[in-house]
């Protein structure tokens, strides 16, 4: 499919976004929104488009791109002719870039009032961190996040990048776009989103903050509710090599981990003395070593124990739950996931892949 013929559908179907060319949660927001109908326009230095017909970089799907100077006047007002008949701008530059651009928010929503000027960043456009430099790693490290991440006794773990750029960052990106939509559709009017990811790390962790506020949360790490301490919220090892996933936190989920182990809960110690909870690890350990990985799902499969085989990447695909709600698709022979979440009646279609060639910025949106 070329850059030209992207059909679009979904419940953001008719809304027009401007991306400036970035890495990271700008983008995977970008690309969110194109899965949900929005046409989006992507601004990238000329000669950034793959080459290559096996080129793939899912973060890039669902959007037409167009080439322009940022840096030459001309180019600069084509694209502020563009801004003039968008709803929204996506830029994920350290604060104050696009103003040195003169693409900055109030050249922008003076040229369209009604524009919503989305920012992502990771400490915010204003603070002491600023205008510094950072990774996911950095933003949920001030957070509290990432100390309370891992094993007892051990490093703290990063959570992959999933914390602060995709759920702190691109998620909280769309959630204050959004909302600055809805409400425009009331005042007629755009603003600017501030979406930084120190803020949205934290709005993720209220959980444990509210544990913390009543009490119940430690900062040592590894011997909480959800951190690994209880043993019945953990990962187990099984005799193949391979994990285990349990949850079994409600007493009713318990009582059937227990079955499916064939352990009898009067010969253990009661389920929520922390006290006994490094002595039930132990046990729970000891059981899920013997029998292999998929055994054990056989066992607990169909069972409301919250207990479920850790899979990889490569496995899945082919998961059954996975597969029959088509949660993964294949585009440009890539598996990647599918538009979420889902609708009665306004689904998104099938995502276009990356784009092949740039489209004449002088054509868009006539």
């Amino acid at each position: 499919m070329s850059a030209e013929s992207i059909e679009k559908a979904g419940p953001l179907a008719g809304i027009r976004i401007i991306e400036f060319a970035g890495l990271g949660p700008a983008p995977h927001a970008a690309t969110l929104l194109a899965d949900m109908g929005a046409d989006i326009v992507c601004v990238q230095r000329a000669g950034l488009i793959p080459q290559d017909e096996n080129a793939h970089d899912q973060i890039k799907r669902g959007r037409r791109v167009v080439e322009a100077n940022l840096k030459d006047p001309a180019d600069i007002e084509k694209v502020l002719e563009l801004v003039e008949r968008a709803d929204v701008v996506i830029e994920g530059f350290r604060p104050g870039v696009t103003e040195r651009l003169g693409l900055g928010p109030d050249v922008c929503l003076e040229r369209n009032p009604r524009l919503v000027y989305g920012r992502m960043t990771g400490w915010g456009q204003e603070g002491p961190l600023a205008s510094a430099a950072g990774h996911d790693i950095n933003y949920i490290s001030l957070t509290g996040v990432l100390h309370a991440i891992g094993r007892k006794g051990e490093r703290p773990v990063p959570p992959l990048n999933m914390v602060g750029d995709f759920g702190g960052g691109s998620m909280f990106l769309i959630f204050g776009i959004l909302s600055a939509l809805v409400e425009r559709q009331t005042s007629g009017k755009g603003q600017v989103v501030d979406a930084a990811m120190v803020d949205g790390a934290l709005a993720l962790s209220h959980m444990m903050w509210s544990f913390r506020g009543k009490g119940l949360w430690s900062d040592e790490r590894g011997v909480n509710l959800l951190d690994t301490g209880a043993p019945f919220y953990d990962t187990y090892e099984t005799s193949d090599g391979k994990y285990m996933a349990v949850g079994s936190i409600e007493p009713q989920f318990y009582a059937l981990l227990l079955k499916g182990l064939e352990l009898e809960s009067a010969d253990l110690p009661q389920q929520m003395d922390v006290s006994s909870w490094p002595k039930l690890k132990e046990i729970f350990t000891e059981m899920f070593l013997s029998k292999t990985r998929d055994e054990w799902a056989a066992i607990f499969h169909g069972t409301d124990a919250c207990v479920s085989p850790v899979l990889t990447f490569a496995e899945a695909p082919d998961n059954e739950h996975i597969a029959a709600r088509g949660s993964l698709v294949e585009l440009d022979g890539v598996t990647q996931h599918a538009p979420a979440p889902r609708f009665s009646r306004t689904q998104p279609g099938t995502p276009s892949v990356p784009a092949r060639e740039a489209t004449d910025i002088d054509t868009l949106w006539r």
